[in-house]
């Protein structure tokens, strides 16, 4: 995985840049090795902030940690990175495993015998006719349909944190619900304008404008 260092008014020693590549590695093994990082520490009174973006093909991943040293903070920002990744891709295996639909299984049909054709021949023994009493036999074909799927009730929680009271855009949205690991956010911008924003099955973010 490539990562890209960005320093503001503070130093990157040797010891927090491998500190960076392991946590690196251990996210490549969990999203892929094509997905390229961007880590920008800075500083913030006596505050050290380390920002972590992964970019992979179908996910983007942004962390963020602070703490009193660089190196707890990485610590801090991997962790969150590393949870995110994790999740990504449980949602992907299971959207994969979804059950197929069963295959319907036919009987084999019971056929008829096929009567032989009375033909007028010399010295041909004639057909004895059926009785008509005799059942004709039909072939039936048995079908097996999939079993109904249970019907799961939805879980309801009240939780305020889902509801975001101070104003934003749409990429602080996003940043937000990625850094507090939240699956739903609702928000309003500058405008007033409400919006609901969620993390689909297959981890993408969709946005929702509620008129």
């Amino acid at each position: 995985m490539e990562v890209e260092y960005t320093a503001r008014q503070v130093k990157i020693s040797k010891a927090l840049r491998m500190q960076a590549e392991e946590g690196m590695e251990r996210i490549a093994r969990i999203l892929g090795k094509n997905a390229n990082a961007s880590i920008v520490f800075s500083t913030q009174k006596r505050l050290q902030i380390a920002e972590l973006t992964i970019k992979a093909r179908m996910q983007t991943i942004a962390a963020e940690g602070k703490a009193d040293t660089l190196e707890s903070a990485l610590r801090q920002a991997i962790e969150h990175a590393e949870n995110q990744a994790r999740r990504h891709r449980d949602r992907r295996m299971a959207s994969k495993r979804l059950p197929k639909e069963e295959k319907m299984h036919a009987a084999p049909p019971v056929v008829r015998p096929k009567a032989r054709a009375a033909q007028p021949e010399d010295g041909a023994e004639e057909v004895k006719p059926v009785r008509s009493g005799a059942k004709a036999r039909a072939a039936i074909a048995v079908h097996s349909f999939p079993a109904s799927k249970a019907v799961v009730e939805p879980h309801i929680v009240s939780n305020g944190e889902a509801f975001s009271l101070k104003p934003m855009t749409i990429e602080e949205a996003v940043k937000d619900a990625e850094f507090r690991d939240r699956d739903l956010l609702v928000f309003h911008n500058l405008s007033g304008e409400l919006f609901v924003l969620h993390r689909r099955r297959d981890g993408q973010m969709e946005l929702v404008e509620i008129p």
